[in-house]
């Protein structure tokens, strides 16, 4: 059987300096490679650093571990 993964829409960002967390939704999500992440209207472009997903905006750092993988069977179950 095949399986479909998709991913969800929203993912936890923190703050790297004072650990603060917030949701953000999530776009563009290249496995391992990049996302992008949205907060209040603010574009933050991450890329994969081996462990999670890093990027720098308004002159802080940004960290994720990107938005839950789901899987699905095709066909017949």
């Amino acid at each position: 059987m095949d399986q479909n993964s998709y991913f969800g829409k929203t993912a936890m960002l923190m703050n790297t300096r004072n650990e603060n967390e917030v949701e953000c939704e999530v776009d563009n999500v290249r496995v391992n490679e990049s996302l992008d992440a949205f907060v209040a209207a603010n574009k933050i472009h991450m890329r994969w650093n081996g462990k999670v997903y890093v990027g720098n905006a308004l002159g802080m750092e940004f960290t994720t571990i990107g938005p839950v993988e789901y899987n699905t069977k095709k066909g017949r179950y």
